[in-house]
């Protein structure tokens, strides 16, 4: 018995490995992949990378008012965290294809993947 308790093991380890590589070119992947947000009627948009880094920014030039600069910057803002929020569904999409739907938040960190939000 011990020796098949060894195999199930040997066989649960070499699936989390799978995984944990599945995760690693999954998180690789992100690092590719953007999504766009936009606001204040597209007057502010802002490209983030799945890897959570903002790639691009762009304000019209017609949003520049020097009498309301707060304005443009509650503007900016608010792209910002639409860009920040999509892109973490990107990532959590991504991931949890990766791992094939496991709830990985109740297993910890798996020996510490470093994954975000895990």
């Amino acid at each position: 018995m011990a020796k098949q308790q060894r195999g199930g093991m040997q066989q649960m380890l070499a699936q989390v490995q799978k995984m944990q590589q599945q995760m690693a070119d999954a998180q690789q992947q992100l690092a590719n992949e953007t999504v766009e947000a936009t606001a204040g009627g597209g007057m502010v948009s802002v490209t983030v990378g799945g890897d959570l880094t903002i790639r691009g920014l762009h304000i019209d030039p017609a949003a520049v008012d020097p009498d309301d600069a707060q304005m443009l910057a509650d503007i900016v803002l608010a792209a910002v965290n639409e860009g920040l929020r999509k892109a973490q569904e990107l990532a959590a999409r991504k991931l949890e294809q990766a791992s094939g739907g496991l709830d990985l938040g109740e297993l910890g960190n798996l020996g510490g993947l470093g994954l975000p939000g895990l």
